[in-house]
């Protein structure tokens, strides 16, 4: 097996507080590169007063839920659940199902989203990072992030199939973030759902709105509705409920966005190529590898520039995608601007 995870503070992207206290002197108004949101948003519809009046309603739930199964392409005979973001289901779901705990090893393929092993190691459970599947072979329960963040490694339908019957004769679980799946629909594990899986999707990444939390759980029946009865009432607000309803019906402006992000992408490419090899990523962010990260990362803040680094890695750098003109020229510009150590004088 992979290596058994270790505790400390987890980093994330988006703390534009920490990076101001990193590079105080750097201009405003920052550019924050160190997310995987879409920089460009869903248009926000109008929203009536009496969503902000009332508590969210059971018509609107089924409204957002009715859109969701259509978007996923959810099996009819699955469970979703609706969240305040795919956050907490990560943290809710070792919570409700003791029994996984019991059942053996958690084994979390990685490198990725750090929050998996966490929440599992809270609750007891042994968790070990995986550098492949091969490496989970003695795990009951099995964490995949799918595309995986940060480095977008796809992994195919068959092969998580096989994983989840494996999952399912140990008495475990085969859990698939979907976080960034939204633009390649073909690679979701959705429409198959086999036994034994449970399928997480975020809404704020792709529509760009984070401060929505919205997010979503999908499997069997049982285990769906123990994450909705460890919520309680009235989980997702009225607001997040009408706004996501709208958007997830929108296939229009889904296809859209993500020919326009892709495009970006490749733009990004091309201007970090000269600096190091790009391991891959998304369409909504793109992972550099070089030596010379450190500095690139300090160079970057001092232009009021912040990207993703990484705690276990200091040789990598996840760039998000700049949201508009000026922002891609300041990015540009940096970017011509920064010596490597190596070549510096």
């Amino acid at each position: 097996m992979g290596k058994t995870t270790g505790t400390g503070g987890i980093w994330h992207g988006g703390d534009l507080g920490r990076a101001r206290a990193l590079f105080p002197a750097a201009p405003e108004p920052w550019i924050d590169l160190s997310t995987g949101i879409n920089p460009i948003p869903y248009p926000l519809p109008a929203l009536p007063l009496s969503l902000w009046q009332r508590l969210p309603a059971a018509d609107d739930e089924a409204a957002l839920l009715t859109a969701a199964r259509k978007a996923y392409r959810v099996p009819a005979g699955a469970g979703i659940v609706a969240a305040p973001g795919t956050q907490i289901l990560i943290d809710l779901l070792p919570r409700v199902v003791p029994d996984l705990i019991r059942a053996g090893p958690v084994a979390v393929l990685g490198p990725t989203y750090a929050e998996h092993a966490l929440a599992w190691r809270k609750m007891g459970a042994t968790v070990v990072e995986a550098d492949t599947l091969a490496q989970a072979d003695d795990a009951a329960t099995v964490v995949v992030v799918n595309p995986n963040n940060p480095d977008g490694r796809l992994l195919p339908q068959e092969a998580l199939t096989v994983l989840a019957a494996r999952c399912a004769a140990r008495g475990g679980l085969l859990v698939v973030d979907e976080a960034f799946c939204d633009f390649t629909p073909e690679a979701s594990l959705v429409p198959a759902l086999p036994p034994a899986t449970l399928v997480l999707r975020s809404f704020g990444k792709t529509y760009g709105l984070a401060g929505v939390r919205l997010g979503f759980a999908m499997g069997e029946a049982d285990l769906v509705s123990a994450l909705r009865d460890a919520m309680g009432p009235w989980a997702v607000a009225g607001p997040a409920l009408s706004i996501g309803a709208q958007a997830l019906a929108d296939a229009e402006w889904l296809a859209q966005a993500g020919a326009a992000r892709a495009a970006d992408a490749a733009r990004l490419d091309a201007l970090l190529a000269p600096l190091g090899e790009i391991i891959g990523g998304t369409a909504l962010f793109r992972l550099l590898a070089t030596p010379a990260a450190p500095a690139l990362f300090a160079h970057l803040g001092a232009h009021g520039l912040y990207v993703r680094r990484f705690q276990a890695d200091p040789t990598r750098l996840r760039f998000g995608l700049p949201g508009d003109a000026p922002g891609w020229a300041r990015l540009e510009a940096a970017l011509a601007s920064f010596v490597p150590p190596s070549l510096a004088s």
